[in-house]
């Protein structure tokens, strides 16, 4: 069976449903036969993207929806129910970041990372879980990181979240085994930094713009969690880096975690100098619409610059 075939008619909830992975996910599983429930903060945003998939002949719903409120997610659920019948996959891919030195960090932008990163995928497991169990079947997709397995300097709270998304996954698969529930899986997707408009909604205290080494391109994380929609992983890097960093970080450890700390630290004092934001974790902004966020363009910029003028 294929991909298309397999997913075709089934019911998806994607969360970080406006920009980004989110975003590409939702066109493409549309494409291909889904019913798509899109959730975001962004409303209108959203509304845009359930014009472009029905102009497409594909069938979409807008819920907005902020996931590290208990009950918007329940409301995202309900309607799902109300318009398709039921769920069967659901994407916990709501994901924000506060970049700069932990201490450098204001508290309330560490905890909203907490709030949105884990609480709030928290609240979509449960939500999600507990409607599986009622069916007898489902799939949930968390979107985690290379930051899962590895540590990484200038996203404390970052990385700290997503490495508590690996571990939740592992455990609901053990409790999901130990009830006896075969036709309920968890994945975890784990991408490296990929090029994304993450990097701009970021709250950013680094001094610089915010820039990773060799980053990624989104299609290739938007087809591992396609793929996962039908085929779910318990444990998933993506791309060779993010394997390379896995592999590494289980054999190398501590030098593992130093040549990465080296790398982000590089590549901060890369870019050019940008004063200190909260970027869109608090409150949304209009901009950041698309998959791709631009980030590997600017850095060639940045490059190309530097070495002219050395």
């Amino acid at each position: 069976m294929s991909e298309t075939d397999a997913v075709a008619g089934r019911t998806v909830v994607i969360t970080g449903a406006s920009s980004g992975f989110g975003r590409g996910t939702a066109q493409q599983l549309a494409a291909r036969g889904a019913n798509v429930v899109l959730a975001a903060r962004r409303g209108e945003v959203l509304a845009g993207l359930v014009a472009e998939i029905e102009e497409r002949g594909g069938h979409a719903l807008a819920v907005p929806t902020d996931v590290s409120r208990a009950e918007d997610v329940t409301a995202l659920a309900a309607a799902a129910v109300e318009r398709f019948g039921g769920i069967d996959v659901w994407i916990n891919n709501v994901g924000i970041g506060a970049l700069g030195l932990f201490w450098d960090i204001p508290l309330e932008d560490h905890a909203r990372v907490v709030e949105v990163n884990l609480t709030g995928l928290i609240y979509g497991a449960h939500t999600a879980l507990r409607r599986f169990r009622e069916l007898g079947h489902g799939t949930l997709i968390n979107i985690g990181s290379v930051d899962s397995e590895v540590p990484l300097a200038y996203q404390a709270s970052y990385a700290a979240t997503k490495a508590g998304v690996l571990s939740l996954s592992r455990s609901l698969t053990e409790e999901l085994r130990l009830a006896g529930e075969a036709n309920i899986r968890v994945g975890t997707i784990m991408p490296w930094a990929v090029d994304t408009p993450w990097w701009t909604h970021a709250a950013n205290y680094t001094g610089h713009a915010p820039r990773m080494a060799a980053m990624d391109d989104p299609q290739i994380v938007i087809d591992a969690i396609i793929a996962a929609c039908v085929d779910p992983k318990q444990h998933q890097p993506v791309g060779w880096k993010a394997h390379a960093s896995n592999t590494s970080h289980h054999i190398f450890p501590e030098l593992t975690e130093r040549l990465s700390g080296k790398i982000a630290d590089r590549e901060v004092g890369k870019a050019h100098p940008v004063p200190a934001t909260t970027g869109t974790i608090h409150e949304p902004a209009s901009d950041g619409l698309g998959i791709d966020g631009g980030i590997r363009r600017r850095m060639e910029q940045e490059d190309t610059a530097r070495a002219a003028s050395s």
